[in-house]
């Protein structure tokens, strides 16, 4: 049976940077019961706290956080890409040594976007981009879904466990 990458917050954990959460959403809870479900807070795995300051990347690009060309700043302007880079080096480790090749992450998050993400200015400006963790899965094969694309994740997945059997 293959796993699923999931945003603890998706799953009603309240670990967002404001201390809330998003969801339970429907389709994950059977996903969680089915034993599919392996759950994941990049910015908490990397060591921040919760609740957090919020934090976006100028220009809103987590591959460029990635290749240290941006940082990933809070509104105070305090650097936070070490926490966001071991975030994704965890979300990697879970997935080599579970063979995972989806993930479904919290839409326009500084470590979870898969499409959009805010530019850095704190003005709640969108940008397509993704965020740091999306970026690192996206490079090691991982497809990345967000909350809002369910529907394409749970086909994707139904296609992945037919190629298994």
């Amino acid at each position: 049976m293959q796993k699923v990458l999931v945003s603890r917050c998706l799953l009603g954990q309240a670990v967002r940077y404001d201390g809330g959460s998003h969801g339970p959403f429907a389709l994950l809870q059977d996903w969680l019961a089915a034993g599919r479900v392996v759950p994941l807070c990049p910015e908490v795995a990397g060591g921040l706290p919760v609740p957090r300051a919020p934090a976006e990347i100028p220009g809103g690009q987590g591959d460029q956080v990635l290749d240290g060309l941006q940082p990933v700043l809070t509104e105070q302007g305090e650097d936070v890409s070490a926490a966001f880079l071991a975030g994704a080096a965890e979300a990697l480790r879970l997935v080599r040594e579970q063979s995972i090749r989806i993930a479904v992450l919290k839409a326009r998050s500084p470590s979870c976007g898969n499409l959009h993400n805010y530019d850095g200015s704190f003005s709640g400006r969108k940008v397509r981009g993704m965020g740091v963790t999306a970026a690192a899965l996206q490079r090691a094969g991982v497809r990345v879904f967000n909350e809002e694309q369910l529907m394409e994740a749970q086909a994707f997945l139904r296609l992945l466990d037919e190629q298994q059997n």
